[in-house]
């Protein structure tokens, strides 16, 4: 039987989520695949009217800290943030011999069913040492996976915006919007 999910809308909080490649797998390992979802996440917060207070994207998952959309709900934003990067990145094909199909992000044994896993994880900031919390949570993702010794060094050169880190530690703004939230 699979777990009955609440998500909990409606109330203003704050949503801090969590959502993974396919089987953890490192699809948006390279510089091209994040700087596609960043440019996607930007284009859908101003479609749909949510405040990005931080986020981070890793090689192989997501953490995103928005307010509730105007348009649709959390839910809504994630399943077409999902498809809209995944569409795009596969539409991208690598040059491959005449009559084997592959996709830039297909792993050597072939190529994937999915490019995300379904499900996400949800939770509901309610207060500002929970903001705070997240915030440091997902900044300090790069160091726990070991990835760089310092959040400032993810992104790994100028203009590679993966984090929002540069927003609250040197005030930058990167290719997405960040929306301080008191």
């Amino acid at each position: 039987m699979r777990n009955k999910l609440e998500r909990r809308y409606g109330q203003h909080d704050l949503h801090f989520l969590t959502f993974s490649c396919y089987r953890r797998r490192a699809l948006l390992g390279s510089a091209r695949a994040r700087n596609t979802f960043v440019r996607i996440l930007a284009e859908l917060r101003e479609k749909y009217g949510f405040l990005l207070v931080g986020y981070v994207v890793m090689p192989e998952h997501v953490h995103l800290l928005i307010s509730e959309a105007k348009v649709g709900t959390p839910s809504t934003v994630l399943q077409v943030l999902k498809q809209r990067v995944s569409r795009e990145l596969r539409r991208r094909k690598r040059r491959v011999p005449r009559g084997q199909l592959s996709l830039p992000f297909a792993p050597a044994e072939g190529s994937l069913p999915h490019f995300w896993q379904r499900r996400f994880y949800d939770f509901n900031v309610w207060s500002w040492g929970k903001r705070r919390e997240k915030l440091e949570h997902m900044h300090r993702n790069p160091l726990t996976r070991k990835l760089v010794t310092h959040p400032k060094d993810w992104p790994a050169t100028a203009g590679r915006p993966w984090s929002s880190w540069s927003f609250y530690e040197k005030g930058e703004q990167g290719l997405v919007k960040i929306d301080a939230v008191e």
